[in-house]
């Protein structure tokens, strides 16, 4: 059985906002720490059926790149929601979604 690590290190500055992410991984072709501007965890709880998440992104992240990240993350999200049920139908709906998330925040696509 084959075992990977991911590693996020977040600098925080006086008051706890993240000035720097760094993340990493076992697996990754690059054999030191990566820097990042955001992430979003997301984990299943079994237990209790609720999803536990960590959103961050660094003080100096600028706000398009923020809206890119966002819709990034949904266009992704649908990725995986396909190979994970098959529900072709709903997916396609989330990228109607996606076009017009695109649209209103200006991205260009």
């Amino acid at each position: 059985m084959k075992t990977a690590e991911i590693k996020l290190t977040v600098t925080l500055d006086d008051n706890n906002v993240p000035e720097n992410i760094m993340w990493e991984s076992t697996d990754s072709q690059s054999k030191e720490a990566l820097p990042v501007k955001s992430f979003m965890l997301a984990l299943w709880d079994q237990s209790y059926k609720n999803t536990l998440r960590i959103d961050l992104w660094t003080k100096d992240m600028p706000v398009d790149e923020m809206k890119r990240f966002f819709y990034e993350t949904l266009q992704t999200m649908g990725d995986s929601f396909l190979r994970a049920t098959g529900e072709k139908n709903i997916v396609e709906d989330l990228r109607d979604y996606c076009a017009h998330f695109a649209d209103k925040m200006e991205i260009k696509q």
